[in-house]
């Protein structure tokens, strides 16, 4: 058995003095002693995510007398779950040293103290929507090494609100050029004698006028419209002014009398009132005389009318045109009897079919209707009868297969009934038809950031310019992804939209987005009424958050998961009344 010698008490004594100065010795026992001197201040807090990232900025003070010349401190961040306290993401360290330590790093000053500033910029993750931020200082002295007070909560996190935004990319659909009338013209001439008003025989018979009567004859079979007739008639500009005023006002008298008889032989009741007709005598043609003269292979043609044009007198100018005419035989034959005419335009409109038949016809044999009427007949269903609609813009890329109108329309519908892998495939055969078009660029980009490339879609949307207020609205959802809260407001202005309201408060306009919802169609929506109580929680107005999430609950339960971990929230968690909404 082996005896233990006594310690004397000189020797316990000096045993218990040599602790105290190894003690005396590490200053980190007294940093760890009073690092709740320490303060931080975190911002945002509660954390934020925008544009698919969180970032931290930490504010630290140290006291005076506090931080040991030769002390080096690690100070690190980390979020950790709430409720499990496992660490989720560890953030960047930052290193701080005494004003004599060796290394690298912000120098604290040991009388005065110190602050530092950090920040740190991660990418988001489901894992830290509900998490608590906290701090860890590791200190090291020479070789001794020792943590200052226990990992301590420095905020909360993290606001997701921007995730709310909802994926309805306006697409637009392609107009028709269906018109419920077509307008129809027929022209024809009667050319005079010199001096002369009588329509003769020969004219009657000339291929144009034939035209016409043929026209009439064919209006009254198919039922066209008759809407009226004008003829407008002219005299040459050798004669007498007052001659040829009258002679051209009985030149119109006559050439209409011609397709008068011919509308009544057809029984056109239109024709029976003489409101039908108008006959417009011209007077003399000198603006037609110049002009044939232009057109002409007369060789002095230029020299011509430039001296007719030194007369500003009409008479003077006629009888220079008489001259010309004996002078110049070819002025008299190729040019003046052109000039004694009636041009008659008779107008006629057909009627398209009406909107009943093209809904019985569009449901039956659509393929019989043309491409506008196909386009026109699919906006007289409702917009709930998609089959229809579908069906009408499948037989459109059959009847006009070369035209874009049909596969984009047709795309659309897909889109409707969430069909983006053939919406795609519709818009993008429509974009191989025509490639510039906005409408379908947009339609594009609408499909290329919903499949999740955000960056196509940009290229998409830079082409679409001029489609419509989609295209802004559609970019305004891509600004609430990337943090452009104020772009998105603007680009979605006037659309009165869930994603309006969302931009609106996330830009820190908290009346507008309350405003913007109720006028929305989510203003009853499970969906509204949470976006409401986030606009309430901002306002710090508790019974507005209680009244919202309840309705909110009670139209999706789901959502109470969310509120639960949801950061807006965090000011109202130990509420006993909001506490009650969970159960």
């Amino acid at each position: 058995m082996v005896k233990m010698k006594r310690l004397s008490n000189k020797n316990l004594g000096l045993l218990l003095t040599s602790a105290v100065l190894i003690g005396a010795c590490n200053p980190l026992n007294k940093m760890a002693k009073n690092a709740s001197a320490v303060s931080y201040t975190v911002s945002p807090n509660p954390l934020e995510m925008h544009a698919d990232s969180v970032k931290l900025e930490i504010a630290g003070n140290y006291p005076p007398k506090y931080f040991n010349k030769k002390a080096v401190v690690t100070v690190t961040p980390v979020l950790k779950d709430a409720i499990s306290g496992d660490v989720v993401k560890e953030f960047k360290s930052v290193t701080l040293i005494g004003e004599a330590a060796a290394g690298e790093g912000q120098k604290i000053n040991y009388v005065s103290g110190g602050s530092f500033k950090y920040n740190d910029n991660v990418p988001y993750t489901s894992k830290m929507e509900n998490v608590s931020l906290e701090l860890t200082a590791n200190a090291s002295y020479k070789t001794k090494s020792k943590q200052l007070g226990e990992s301590y909560k420095i905020g909360d996190g993290t606001i997701i609100t921007p995730l709310l935004v909802q994926g309805d990319e306006k697409t637009i659909l392609a107009k028709d050029k269906f018109t419920k009338t077509v307008p129809l013209t027929s022209t024809a001439e009667v050319n005079y004698l010199v001096n002369s008003s009588a329509v003769r025989p020969n004219e009657t018979k000339d291929a144009d006028v034939a035209a016409m009567v043929q026209f009439i004859k064919d209006g009254v079979a198919n039922g066209y419209a008759f809407k009226n007739i004008t003829t407008s008639a002219y005299a040459s500009p050798e004669g007498e002014i007052a001659l040829n005023e009258n002679l051209a006002n009985e030149r119109a008298e006559s050439a209409s009398a011609i397709i008068a008889k011919e509308l009544k032989k057809a029984k056109v009741e239109a024709a029976q009132d003489a409101a039908f007709f108008n006959n417009v005598g011209k007077g003399e043609d000198w603006m037609g005389f110049k002009d044939l003269m232009m057109k002409s292979s007369i060789k002095d043609k230029e020299l011509i009318l430039r001296i007719l044009e030194m007369y500003p007198d009409v008479t003077k100018r006629e009888l220079e045109i008489k001259n010309l005419a004996a002078t110049y035989v070819e002025v008299a034959d190729q040019i003046l009897p052109k000039l004694r005419r009636s041009s008659m335009v008779l107008n006629v409109e057909i009627q398209s079919k009406t909107d009943e038949q093209l809904k019985t016809i569009g449901r039956s044999t659509p393929d019989s209707l043309n491409i506008e009427e196909l386009l026109y007949a699919a906006t007289l269903f409702d917009a709930n009868d998609l089959s229809t609609k579908e069906a009408l813009y499948a037989a459109a890329t059959r009847v006009a297969a070369s035209d874009w109108r049909g596969w984009n329309n047709l795309g659309y519908v897909k889109m409707v009934q969430n069909n983006l892998a053939e919406a795609k495939t519709n818009f993008e055969k429509a974009g191989s038809l025509d490639a510039s078009s906005p409408i379908i660029n947009n339609n594009l980009g609408a499909v290329s950031r919903l499949n999740g490339d955000k960056e196509k879609a940009k290229e998409y949307y830079a082409k679409a310019s001029g489609a419509g207020s989609e295209v802004n609205y559609n970019k305004g959802i891509i600004d609430i992804m990337e943090g452009n809260y104020s772009s998105a407001a603007a680009n979605m202005s006037g659309s009165k939209t869930f994603n309006e309201a969302l931009a609106q408060l996330l830009n820190g306009s908290n009346s507008s987005a309350l405003s913007t919802v109720d006028a929305s169609n989510d203003k009853t929506t499970a969906a509204g009424y949470y976006l409401k109580a986030i606009i309430g929680a901002r306002n710090n107005n508790k019974d507005m958050v209680l009244n919202n999430l309840a309705t909110a609950f009670n139209k999706d339960a789901s959502l109470k998961e969310k509120a639960k971990k949801d950061a807006e929230f965090i000011k109202f968690r130990e509420a006993a009344d909001f506490s009650k909404l969970f159960e």
